[in-house]
């Protein structure tokens, strides 16, 4: 069946189609017949109590340079659409906050993908804080002294800003690290959330393993190998995607957290496992599927969209009936 579909991501025309996920599930529910419409956040209103937003029709098409074909805009009332993809990348502020608000308020009708109050309730690196067994030491913390307790006791540590993403402002600290003080300093001035203090995995230049979970089963994987003297193995920065398959360590921590995940409405998620350890689960805009699927892996957005496709089979006769 013909869905009608509303994607709120960044600026379309600003996108590495290559290895876009998002891009991925468009061209997938343009390959099943779906009605899309883009909009950049920005451009979502609430008006009245309706949500609306200033969206244009979309055409795409796997071309580099020549990806997309936009309509004239309109207004749209999200509350007519069927699914609304929430894809923007983070930082998660006040203003993608405020976006799951304005989202929370569709009538239950509307799939809203991943489910905007659960990816409020779910920070990525708050969340994952919840499964401590498949975690290494980690804390939490803006407190100076707790951080040089915390490096005394591990030696080698991981900083990073609780909201941060795409690997910006990793660093590794050493127990002795002369720098340690200014750059705690640089972060006190810079972030106002807490941040993420973790014990260094040394494994990590063998491998961050980004695996991907649809509606909470474990659907295909990617290695993600850190740049020579990089810590970071996002591909942004420079890390080098290999094929993977998982581990029963990785299989046990997706059985754990998956049921959980699903009964979130989380139906797109990228955890990050290095050595075993869970660091991160990501809920508000996960990357991998083309990578996965350039390595020869299976194409995740079909798994996404019969995911949609399943709840959306079971909300509407529960609608029917009301």
């Amino acid at each position: 069946m013909s869905l009608t579909v509303a994607v709120q991501m960044d600026p379309i025309d600003r996108i590495n189609i290559a290895g876009d996920t998002t891009f991925a599930l468009m061209l997938e529910a343009a390959a099943r017949g779906h009605r899309l419409f883009y909009y950049t956040p920005d451009k979502l209103s609430l008006l009245e109590g309706t949500v609306v937003a200033q969206a244009a029709p979309i055409s795409v098409r796997d071309v580099k340079g020549d990806h997309f074909t936009l309509e004239a805009e309109r207004r749209l009332d999200l509350a007519s659409v069927d699914v609304v993809l929430l894809r923007q990348d983070p930082p998660f502020d006040l203003a993608y906050i405020t976006s799951t608000h304005l989202l929370e308020l569709l009538p239950p009708e509307v799939l809203v993908v991943n489910d905007p109050a659960s990816v409020r309730n779910a920070p990525e690196k708050l969340f994952v804080m919840q499964f401590p067994q498949f975690m290494p030491a980690t804390l939490i913390t803006r407190n100076k002294s707790a951080i040089q307790a915390f490096l005394a006791e591990y030696g080698e540590v991981v900083m990073k800003p609780l909201h941060g993403h795409g690997g910006a402002a990793v660093f590794k600290v050493t127990r002795d690290d002369p720098n340690f003080g200014s750059l705690y300093d640089l972060f006190a001035a810079t972030f106002k959330e807490p941040w993420v203090v973790q014990r260094f995995l040394p494994q990590v230049v063998q491998g961050d393993k980004r695996i991907i979970l649809v509606d909470g089963v474990a659907a295909g994987a990617v290695n993600r190998v850190p740049a020579k003297n990089d810590i970071r193995s996002n591909m942004v920065r420079g890390g080098a995607a290999a094929a993977a398959e998982f581990t029963p360590r990785e299989k046990d921590i997706c059985e754990t957290i998956g049921p959980e995940l699903k009964r979130r409405g989380l139906v797109l998620v990228g955890i990050d496992v290095i050595d075993g350890h869970l660091t991160e689960i990501n809920v508000t805009s996960p990357t991998g599927i083309r990578a996965i699927r350039n390595l020869g892996g299976p194409d995740l957005a079909v798994n996404v969209w019969d995911a949609i496709d399943a709840r959306l089979a079971t909300r509407r006769p529960a609608m029917a009936s009301i």
